[in-house]
């Protein structure tokens, strides 16, 4: 198996997926500016969209997109309980969070990574993803994770997007539920290997 996956990026959600479910596979860094790996692999051969992550499996079977690839990852390990069994409420709960942070948080910072968007803009950008925070804040006063009182594949992402905030001026100095929250999750040892191994810690 092997994760493509560039510094910081949203494919750290996956890798500390891999870590949490103690999964083996070879980890593939790819400069996303250049479209190449490490190697000098062609990375739109690897995926056409050009962007990570990328999980290919053992049998060359490819999958891409973070939300899928942190379920496929889970269900690999029932037992890790880093998603719950499919078919369950609990299960379709973790989806909408997933969906959640896809749409209304990793979206959100899409501005900042835009080299034609103005300040106008990014500062716009900056209130909705304020707006949704709060929200999220909202969540974390019901328990000590996004989903309750267990860690799952959702935190790994949410985790790894709220890691961007600090760096674009989105200000979450006001809900310091959030920053305990990052303290909590970032201190687990599958989360600091991976911020290791990508050169973040």
């Amino acid at each position: 198996m092997k994760l493509y996956y560039s510094p910081g990026a949203c494919s750290l959600s996956p890798h500390i997926a891999l870590n949490e479910a103690g999964i083996p596979a070879e980890r593939v860094k790819v400069d996303l500016k250049a479209k190449k790996t490490e190697a000098g692999e062609d990375y739109w051969a690897v995926n056409p969209n050009g962007y990570v992550p990328t999980l290919v499996l053992d049998d060359g079977n490819v999958l891409t997109e973070g939300p899928a690839i942190v379920q496929y990852i889970a269900d690999r390990v029932p037992e890790k309980q880093l998603a719950p069994a499919n078919g369950t409420l609990e299960r379709y709960r973790l989806q909408a969070a997933l969906n959640f942070i896809s749409a209304e948080l990793h979206k959100g910072f899409g501005v900042f990574f835009n080299p034609l968007a103005g300040e106008d803009w990014k500062q716009s950008a900056r209130h909705q993803l304020g707006r949704r925070f709060k929200y999220v804040d909202s969540v974390l006063a019901q328990g000590p994770y996004f989903l309750g009182d267990k860690f799952t594949v959702a935190d790994g992402y949410l985790f790894t997007i709220m890691r961007w905030a600090q760096p674009h001026g989105v200000d979450l100095s006001a809900m310091p539920r959030l920053g305990e929250y990052l303290n909590r999750v970032g201190s687990r040892p599958a989360v600091q290997a991976a911020l290791k191994e990508e050169g973040l810690a």
